[in-house]
């Protein structure tokens, strides 16, 4: 019975976080994005978001990203300086082809920094993909 059983894998979707320019508050911001470098769109999508380290942990956000059409992206949240300290997870669940998948990603403790940016594709902005 478990042999029927067929887990889709994740493929060509991406989550990245962004250093970014917030003219509200005239400074440079974390943005964590869902990329979809698919060839087709996926549905119904979800992320929910946690930080955690040993005995220390942020709330559980939920977010309803909905429709991301083929090579496009939506900014999931803001990311603030303090968690990056911690481990940054992001799960995300989306529909596509017919089939349910799901992944987790994440963005290690202290590993989000300048130092460690690089050119994302599809949204031409510095940032670091996800584990």
């Amino acid at each position: 019975m478990k042999k029927d059983i067929e887990i889709p894998v994740v493929k060509d979707v991406y989550v990245a976080i962004i250093r970014e320019w917030n003219e509200e508050f005239l400074d440079k911001d974390w943005n964590a994005y869902i990329i979809n470098d698919r060839d087709t769109t996926i549905e119904m999508t979800m992320a929910v978001s946690k930080g955690y380290d040993g005995e220390r942990k942020t709330s559980i956000m939920r977010h309803g990203i909905g429709i991301l059409e083929p090579k496009s992206f939506k900014k999931i949240e803001v990311v603030q300086d303090d968690v990056l300290t911690l481990n940054n997870e992001f799960f995300i669940t989306f529909y596509a082809d017919n089939k349910l998948y799901d992944k987790r990603f994440v963005f290690e403790k202290n590993t989000v920094k300048e130092s460690n940016l690089t050119t994302i594709p599809l949204i031409e902005k510095e940032g670091i993909y996800a584990k």
